[in-house]
């Protein structure tokens, strides 16, 4: 049986002391996106010309029909999404209109049996995105979020999202949490397919926030599998929302994976400050001393004093200078 928010909700009750208005956003909509970061021309990425974007999800289904899935736990799942680039038809002007994103026209295709196989099959011949959503999403968000930032790369692949189930809500962070840890499983599945599957080129994880601590633990999950981490082009952590002990801990065990990772931090981010005061003053690896992150091998990028978003969490979305950091580690892994 799925566990439900409901279970959650007395340790939900608890954070509302500490859990200001400002940290409500690690969504997309916690900030107005840049102009800048979007191509103008709906062809640039692949997305734009086949705008088919594949979804793994823990997320129960809720049908056919808008939110498609929701905040409970269900099994591991794929689902086509149909989508309207912004600007592009009827939907897509309205989309754009009201907030400058892509818009969900439907599902084409879902299934739970042999989930992870379709999905592999239908990422077939090409090089992969997968984009892990943070804290506070839902689908639908989520969905935006990793249309946008495929646009924004003009990434010439395939483009995926794996969402877990985000209780989508501000005081949802303790479900939250464990939500993502207990979606490690079809993590590890996911990447199993795509690795499973000859004709697939490199695959680049782009996670954000507390979706970096799902991605952290299932490539640890995975460490004694090289087939997997050969396979991995890069991994781009952006704003981690983990224990910078717990972070450090995990780089180590992963051994040669991390000099293909690539750490977007801010020490001013204002979302990651309330979540170090949630976990009991130990900084978050995303607004920690660079020195300590440096010490373990990977690629730094600190983004203090860019950018003009107001909590300074999204900025691998918002800013078009920093998502050029996330490109530049792609190019890298495709070498």
């Amino acid at each position: 049986m799925p566990v439900t928010r409901r279970d959650f909700s007395r340790l939900s009750l608890g954070l509302a002391a500490l859990l200001p208005l400002g940290l409500a956003a690690c969504a997309q909509s916690e900030a107005t996106v840049s102009p800048f970061s979007v191509p103008e021309r709906a062809d640039l990425s692949a997305l734009g010309k086949d705008p088919r974007l594949l979804v793994m999800t823990t997320r129960q289904s809720t049908g056919n029909a808008a939110p498609y899935f929701g905040t409970d736990r269900g099994p591991l799942t794929f689902a086509e999404v149909r989508l309207s680039p912004p600007g592009r038809g009827i939907a897509g002007r309205v989309s754009s209109a009201v907030s400058g994103d892509w818009a969900i026209l439907g599902i084409e295709r879902e299934t739970t049996t042999d989930a992870a196989r379709v999905f592999s099959n239908a990422a077939n011949g090409r090089d992969v995105l997968l984009y892990v959503h943070g804290y506070n999403e839902s689908f639908e968000s989520a969905v935006r979020s990793a249309g946008q930032l495929s646009h924004s790369l003009a990434f010439q692949g395939r483009t995926a999202l794996f969402t877990w189930p985000s209780g989508g809500k501000l005081l949802d962070y303790a479900y939250d949490r464990e939500s993502a840890l207990w979606s490690r499983d079809g993590f590890v599945e996911t990447l199993r397919a795509l690795v499973a599957n000859p004709t697939i080129g490199r695959i680049h994880i782009v996670a954000h926030s507390m979706g970096t601590f799902l991605t952290l633990e299932g490539l640890r999950e995975l460490r004694d599998s090289p087939e997997v981490y050969a396979r991995i082009g890069s991994v781009v952590l952006a704003s981690p929302d983990v224990d910078i002990d717990a972070f450090e801990q995990t780089v180590k065990r992963i051994g040669p994976l991390a000099r293909r990772m690539t750490v977007i931090i801010d020490p001013g981010d204002r979302a990651l400050a309330v979540s170090a005061r949630i976990a009991g003053g130990v900084a978050r690896a995303g607004a920690a001393d660079r020195a300590r992150l440096d010490a373990l091998g990977i690629r730094v990028a600190d983004t203090a004093g860019r950018g003009w978003s107001l909590l300074r969490h999204d900025l691998f979305l918002s800013d078009s200078e920093v998502t050029q950091v996330v490109r530049r580690a792609m190019d890298r892994g495709e070498s």
